[in-house]
């Protein structure tokens, strides 16, 4: 097995690229969604990327892409992979793309809680609690003390919020579920291809049945479209699972903290979306216990906890 290595300037940067793309995939979304609802961006997306992904997939010596094993765990990471995505999109109708982006990425901290129940080597320490806890003592103040403005619906606002936090918890749910199925020994692009079959499979009819088909190709539908088939469901996804071969994940997983940073930053600037200091205040909050929970092993070693913290 080829040895990890440190992050270089080369790693930096392509991850600093990496997190600038994901983290306009909402706002991409948004301003698109005129001419093309959300889900069915994320329904065509997912479909047109994993006719592109089918080709690279790979398999272990002996398997086969349709085996019972792998095939019912795929279907369910599928569902679940949906799940989020129904959830971001109808989240982008009702709030902001960045409140979706930072609720959407407190994923890990519902990981680190369903891993804790479900598997004694990843039981919670002492600082991985503190985080948790002030990840969501970040969610509440972020939901906590708004202001009603003109023209906008505080209620209305607070339940996008609701689903964007709800998507988080599903692509939890996702990452524990790949965790403790077979999949967690399959090759990512097997996994991937799951995931965007199912994707298709799943949101196109959730659009046909909530009336959100409506398409006007237009310049805007067709970039968007281009976007997200070859940007973030193609080219972002192969070049994160490349350098997780090639990179130790720690040092990967902390330039994903800039994700919901440089979210905020687009929505204001491409959407004028408005962002309240409580939620400013939350959003720092919040990165700073997925920081925590996430690298946990580098925090108590930084501040030298003693060992009963650990």
């Amino acid at each position: 097995m080829e040895l990890r290595k440190a992050l270089d300037a080369q790693a930096s940067g392509l991850m600093v690229i990496l997190c600038i793309v994901w983290g306009i995939q909402q706002v991409v979304l948004k301003i698109a969604a005129p001419d093309i609802s959300p889900i069915m961006q994320i329904a065509i997306r997912s479909g047109l990327a994993a006719i592109l992904v089918y080709p690279l997939i790979k398999l272990e010596q002996g398997t086969h892409l349709y085996s019972k094993e792998y095939l019912l765990p795929g279907i369910l990471v599928a569902f679940l992979f949906s799940a989020e995505f129904v959830f971001v999109a109808e989240a982008l109708r009702f709030t902001s793309a960045s409140h979706t982006v930072v609720l959407l990425y407190t994923a890990p901290i519902f990981v680190a809680l369903g891993l804790h129940w479900k598997l004694p080597s990843e039981r919670l320490s002492v600082i991985q609690w503190g985080g948790i806890f002030i990840a969501f003592s970040g969610i509440v103040l972020s939901f906590m003390g708004r202001e009603q403005k003109v023209g906008v619906d505080l209620q209305q606002v607070l339940f996008g919020d609701v689903l964007a936090l709800s998507a988080g918890i599903m692509w939890a749910f996702t990452t524990i579920a790949l965790r403790l199925t077979k999949l967690g020994d399959a090759h990512p692009t097997q996994t991937l291809f799951y995931q965007l079959v199912g994707g298709c499979l799943f949101l196109l009819p959730v659009a046909y049945f909530t009336g959100q088909t409506v398409i006007h190709w237009t310049v805007l539908t067709l970039s968007s479209l281009a976007f997200h088939v070859l940007i973030m469901s193609f080219f972002s996804l192969l070049l994160w699972f490349w350098l997780l071969r090639k990179y130790l994940a720690n040092g990967l997983g902390v330039f994903s903290f800039l994700t919901p940073i440089f979210g905020m930053v687009f929505g204001v600037v491409f959407l004028n979306e408005s962002i309240e200091t409580n939620f400013i205040l939350g959003t720092l909050l919040v990165m700073a216990g997925v920081f925590i929970v996430t690298l946990h092993q580098w925090v108590k070693r930084s501040l030298a906890f003693p060992k009963s913290l650990r």
